[in-house]
């Protein structure tokens, strides 16, 4: 189940998408008040309210500490995950595609974005920050390999002559479009320090670029929760509409 999480997760985030979408083909503006459709927008709603218990087992200690004593806290955060995808679809369902008053389109528009932001959060921030973890520790095994070949070429200054002149970016890039050193059984020391030295700098290149990657998902989060705040509450001031304009699915 562990390995289709993200599949099933990605495929509701789809699904959500396609029935906002839907409002270009199809729009009922009765349904919402009417009794299935007010049974979807109440589903949705305890979902939604439901899944915001996430934030105080997170960050209360004493709450952290009682419910992960009884359930796992990967069970809560799929709890908050999906009861938070499976109550924006019930919500845009409810709407029936009509998006008329202002309150209806704010409310919808920060549960979608309160949706992808989450979505990109949990899945596509995990995968950078392991890919950063993996060529960190690749980068740390080619330094030893580097400082290795460094000490064979501190032996032997002759070799280490043929080297200066192919340090730097454009030597590097010179000495691979050239190829300049020939391949053996065992290159020699300065062969596999100008390999090793540009395999280095790939790898920082790309750290660099992941590392720039999650602080754009570290803002992207904190969007995540402004608009998660601004969708609670627009989703109070919606159900307390409903009930001072009237329940229609009872009139």
């Amino acid at each position: 189940m562990r390995e289709r999480e993200p599949l099933v997760a990605g495929g509701l985030v789809a699904l959500l998408v396609v029935l906002w979408l839907g409002f270009l083909a199809h729009r009922d503006p009765r349904f919402a008040g009417s009794g299935w459709g007010g049974a979807l927008g109440v589903a949705g709603a305890l979902l939604m309210v439901a899944s915001l218990a996430y934030s105080p087992v997170k960050r209360v200690r004493a709450v952290k500490a009682w419910v992960t004593g009884r359930v796992p806290m990967r069970a809560v955060l799929s709890w908050h995950m999906y009861g938070g995808l499976v109550g924006a679809i019930l919500g845009l369902l409810h709407t029936g595609h009509k998006f008329d008053s202002p309150l209806g389109v704010a409310l919808t528009a920060t549960m979608l974005v309160v949706v992808l932001s989450g979505y990109v959060g949990r899945y596509l921030m995990k995968q950078i920050a392991l890919e950063v973890s993996e060529k960190k520790e690749l980068l740390t095994g080619l330094e030893a390999a580097y400082r290795q070949v460094a000490g064979e070429l501190a032996a032997s200054p002759a070799e280490s002559a043929l080297v200066r002149p192919w340090s730097g970016f454009w030597g590097r890039l010179a000495a691979a479009l050239t190829r300049r050193f020939p391949r053996t059984a065992r290159p020699p020391a300065s062969v596999r320090a100008m390999e090793l030295a540009e395999s280095m700098a790939d790898l920082e290149d790309a750290i660099k670029t992941h590392e720039t990657f999650r602080w754009w998902f570290g803002v992207w989060f904190r969007v995540h929760v402004v608009a998660s705040v601004l969708m609670y509450l627009l989703l109070a001031l919606h159900v307390w509409a409903g009930i001072h304009y009237g329940l229609r699915w009872f009139a």
